[in-house]
């Protein structure tokens, strides 16, 4: 009975042992990378912005009627501040960090400003920028979803001018009597130049982003006729031509949605 019972428990165990030997050795599977999600700039985007400007003219009086002046006849300078909205369009690709575009961007704007005329003490020189466009490449470098970045290209504004009188005229010859602040003269010009800025974004959702921006504009040196408005010489005729000079310092903060999708998987 013993022998049997001792045969019984070793074939069990042997059975045991063969079986273990059977199983499949376990498995072990390995976590798959991590997934690092890059923010991409590429894309085209449409946005709007608003800000603050200030237009620099300096005016010089080289023609008063049909009268040549030589030399010109400095009439000072003023400063033409305001509020400026508008909105842009822009394409960017990235290639690593670097990030390339192109950008048009157009604005309403109101710089406004005066100063009294050096070679006409009774006139006051007012200016208005009333608009203004931006043709620009860019190139920046990311960190993610911050962009540090510099443009540069085309300028366009959109001026106006007005002589403003200072003092009452009681009328003279075929000349109507006008009161202080009359309408003297008036001109306007679209001027083209050359800007340069720097800006800043950060991307702060999905496909969106905002802005600070900074630009000078060079507009350089024109002649503008000025029309008399009928109340010191016949209404429609050669004022006056000034030699004005203006650049213009813009600060604008902008909100940009770009197209496509906005991250990258890297491992």
């Amino acid at each position: 009975m013993k022998k049997l019972l001792f045969a019984t428990v070793a074939s069990a165990a042997i059975a045991s042992s063969a079986s273990a030997a059977d199983l499949a050795a376990r498995s072990y599977t390995k976590s798959p990378p991590a997934l690092n999600a890059v923010y991409d700039w590429s894309g085209f985007y449409v946005g709007a912005n608003g800000g603050w400007g200030s237009s620099r003219k300096c005016l010089d009086l080289n023609q008063n009627g049909s009268l040549l002046i030589n030399p010109i006849i400095a009439e000072g300078c003023h400063d033409a501040t305001g509020g400026a909205a508008g909105g842009q369009i822009g394409y960017r690709w990235q290639s690593a960090a670097w990030v390339f575009g192109l950008e048009a961007q157009g604005d309403w704007a109101d710089l406004k400003g005066s100063n009294q005329s050096l070679a006409f003490g009774a006139v006051r020189n007012n200016s208005k920028v009333d608009a203004f466009g931006l043709f620009t490449g860019q190139i920046g470098y990311a960190w993610s979803n911050a962009l540090l970045y510099v443009k540069g290209g085309a300028a366009v504004t959109s001026d106006k001018y007005r002589g403003i009188s200072t003092i009452a005229f009681g009328g003279l010859g075929p000349f109507s009597p006008f009161a202080a602040g009359a309408l003297i003269d008036t001109g306007s010009e679209t001027r083209w130049g050359s800007t340069v800025g720097v800006g800043i974004e950060y991307g702060f959702a999905p496909n969106w982003s905002a802005a600070i921006e900074y630009d000078h504009l060079f507009m350089g040196n024109h002649n503008v006729a000025m029309a008399a408005s009928g109340a010191t010489a016949p209404a429609g005729a050669l004022s006056r031509i000034d030699n004005i000079r203006q650049d213009v310092d813009l600060i604008t903060v902008r909100v940009n949605y770009r197209f496509g999708g906005p991250l990258v998987a890297k491992f």
